[in-house]
């Protein structure tokens, strides 16, 4: 995990376990029906979260029968209506904030599951609006450095758009660079067009600021975020915890 950036690190703990438990495209068609839902439009091009939906499951290669099955569900008012959005605010071991996004059709089951999550892996779930406030909504883009000078490739994809430039560090694979999440489609165009190499795009919710954790705390947070992410209400899961390099190391 050498080099990896402090995106990629933050980024491990979201959905890093769906393939493995077979849940991944279930969460996936559920983000799309309640796109559908709540956009009021069974076309992407019409309808921006839909789009951005449709993009998070043709990049975890879910077949478009799949895709189209899912807008088809919602735009006949059936299955995903009553799906509610939810979202659980807390707190890791060490401190780290942790914010939990859940689609479920039982508020009080997806209640009790995460706050046992919290609660029997150190944890501690807060009121509405403890952490939320850290996280803002933004465009991440990870272009391929290759054999790129960090600093110039970081001043071509200013050029092209973007906000800020993650320092690199020696050993980097990517450049992590933020947008405006409403502006990410088209830095991410002018990026293709001056022929970068882009590995991912995604809106997200990033943190503001970051609290860096020991192994051992490192290891209890990351159990406890895998709880959450086992559970089958819980789209995905944000915090601002940086994992020890060592912790990283010893869960791979």
């Amino acid at each position: 995990m050498s080099g990896h950036s402090k995106w990629a690190q933050i980024k491990r703990s979201k959905g890093v376990n769906d393939a493995r438990r077979g849940q991944l495209f279930t969460r996936l068609g559920r983000e799309i029906i309640v796109a559908v839902r709540e956009g009021g439009s069974g076309d992407p091009n019409a309808n921006f979260r839909l789009r951005k939906a449709i993009d998070a499951a043709r990049a975890a290669n879910m077949p478009m029968e799949n895709i189209d099955r899912s807008i088809k569900r919602a735009l006949g008012g059936g299955e995903g209506m009553s799906l509610e959005e939810i979202t659980y605010e807390g707190y890791a071991p060490g401190g780290a904030a942790v914010l939990v996004r859940v689609m479920t059709d039982n508020r009080n089951r997806a209640a009790a599951d995460v706050r046992n999550a919290f609660n029997k892996n150190g944890g501690n779930l807060g009121e509405s609006g403890c952490v939320d406030w850290i996280f803002e909504n933004r465009g991440v883009i990870e272009l391929e450095l290759g054999d790129r000078d960090p600093d110039e490739l970081g001043l071509e994809a200013i050029d092209c758009g973007a906000e800020d430039v993650e320092p690199s560090k020696p050993g980097d694979e990517v450049l992590t660079i933020y947008t405006e999440a409403s502006e990410i489609d088209e830095v991410r165009q002018r990026m293709e067009e001056h022929k970068l190499h882009i590995r991912s795009a995604e809106t997200a919710l990033v943190p503001k600021t970051t609290v860096e954790l020991d192994e051992k705390l490192s290891l209890q947070a990351m159990r406890m975020i895998e709880r959450l992410e086992e559970l089958d209400d819980v789209q995905d899961v944000h915090t601002n915890a940086e994992f020890a390099e060592s912790a990283m190391t010893a869960e791979g």
